[in-house]
């Protein structure tokens, strides 16, 4: 690769988006749940949604190439319903990140969630608030900290996601060949020249965001401590 080119970049921030999205959708209520549940399945479902962090990706996109497949019965009904074969295409990409950055959501979400006052929740419920309406009102407004850390962090591992995107998408230029792929790529064909540079603008992206998100955190937790 003679050239640099961005178009892995631009994929792999579609991807992230579109991840973080769908994410963030499904992850508030579950993380709402497991704050407030006192269900003996807790432990269960804690350990599951948390499995993606202590698996290896190579095992990760082994069993999610196999359920996405057109011989198991999700890829074939995606196949033969809407015509979407899920391997080595862009929406099994999305399933595999959104399964694979579940934890880097939900976990900071149910932290969140767990720090906040109890005597704050109780008192919505017995304004006559349901659930949902002290959730969207009064929970998520006052966990904007761990809110903006679910949201980048999420971001930010599916920008540099590398084993599962390569078993369950490949490298098909601008459809899977997202920057870690392509970097991958790069240094396989002994290009070291790009290589440096997408690595590069990967850490400085990765070091920007986290500092970011601490800079924004120890100012919430200041303005806190003066009130």
């Amino acid at each position: 690769m003679s050239e640099l080119e961005f178009a892995p970049f631009i994929l792999s921030f579609k991807l992230a988006s579109i991840t973080t999205i769908i994410l963030f959708v499904l992850s508030v209520p579950l993380a709402w749940w497991l704050s407030q549940t006192r269900s003996k399945t807790k432990p269960f479902f804690e350990a599951l949604t948390a499995l993606p962090i202590v698996l290896p990706p190579s095992v990760i996109g082994f069993y999610i190439l196999v359920v996405l497949s057109q011989n198991s019965p999700v890829g074939a009904f995606f196949n033969d319903y809407f015509g979407i074969q899920l391997i080595f295409n862009f929406q099994g990409l999305v399933i595999a990140s959104c399964f694979y950055s579940l934890p880097f959501m939900v976990q900071p979400l149910q932290s969140g969630f767990e720090s906040l006052n109890k005597n704050m929740l109780e008192a919505s419920y017995i304004s006559g608030k349901s659930q949902l309406q002290t959730l969207i009102h009064v929970a998520l407004p006052n966990i904007k900290p761990a809110l903006l850390t679910a949201i980048i962090v999420t971001f930010a591992h599916t920008v540099g996601e590398f084993g599962v995107i390569l078993m369950v998408g490949g490298s098909i230029p601008e459809e899977t060949k997202v920057a870690s792929v392509a970097i991958y790529e790069m240094v396989e064909i002994m290009d070291y020249k790009n290589a440096h540079i997408y690595s590069a603008m990967m850490v400085l992206m990765s070091f920007f965001v986290l500092l970011g998100v601490y800079i924004f955190n120890h100012k919430q937790k200041f303005s806190g401590f003066i009130k």
